[in-house]
């Protein structure tokens, strides 16, 4: 995929999906920029993008937090000169899953804050530069529960819609600006929020698995796999679209 070079900033890089993209630009000789709120595990993911013989820097930014945000778009480009390519992959889920009438307004406030506000935030910040510098490329990682209903999980669902919906409008904005915005809806994909879907009661895993064609779970590399194609040169047609990576769920 024709990412070679392209410098590249992840949010929410420590782990999951956000590990796995990272690692995968850096295979396809991209230059990463690995952010994260936990700057240490940043830094794991960029010493195993080092060791492999790529070029990875951390900054780290919360990304609820406008001016971590702009410092995170500003200090990039002051090492490397530009932005080419944004994803927006940080992301929380609810501390408790439960009935829209008993949602916590903690739940409620923290996921939308990363999920939401936080995505707005990072295209915001790098919109402007790219606008800048004439061109661009923003992947946000939505989910299936974006485009469709998450039972006891209403901060999540209404964050990733609204992911979705952010997505389509800033792509029509932005066409005429040689930048490209898309996103990806993953359905169950092993990580830390799965981890936690399947803590919440005994039976959880064989319930999923039942609904789910293939009959397994998405690994983070197939959706990374998918974040880079959508970012690379080998889409330049592409723009306001949902890839959604779900095993057949969505059928």
């Amino acid at each position: 995929m024709e990412v070679k070079d392209k410098i590249v900033i992840v949010t929410g890089a420590g782990s999951g999906i956000g590990a796995a993209t990272a690692k995968h630009f850096a295979k396809h000789q991209a230059i990463v920029v690995v952010s994260d709120i936990k700057e240490e595990k940043a830094q794991k993911i960029a010493k195993e993008i080092l060791e492999q013989g790529s070029d990875a820097t951390v900054i780290a930014a919360n990304v609820t937090q406008i001016d971590e945000v702009e410092q995170l778009i500003t200090k990039t480009v002051s090492k490397y000169g530009r932005l080419d390519i944004m994803v927006n992959n940080a992301g929380i889920g609810p501390k408790h899953m439960t009935r829209t009438a008993d949602y916590t307004l903690e739940d409620w406030d923290s996921v939308i804050a990363v999920n939401q506000t936080g995505v707005f935030y990072c295209m915001k910040s790098a919109l402007k530069q790219m606008v800048k510098q004439g061109g661009g490329n923003i992947v946000n990682i939505a989910s299936l529960a974006g485009l469709k209903a998450s039972l006891n999980n209403l901060s999540y669902c209404a964050s990733k819609f609204a992911v979705v919906g952010m997505t389509k409008s800033a792509a029509l904005e932005y066409a005429t600006k040689n930048i490209r915005i898309n996103a990806v809806c993953p359905g169950y994909t092993e990580s830390a929020l799965l981890d936690k879907l399947l803590s919440v009661r005994p039976d959880m895993d064989q319930r999923l698995k039942s609904v789910i064609p293939m009959k397994r779970y998405g690994q983070a590399e197939e959706i990374a796999d998918a974040v880079v194609w959508l970012a690379s040169d080998n889409t330049k047609f592409i723009t306001g679209q949902t890839i959604t990576l779900d095993g057949g769920t969505s059928l």
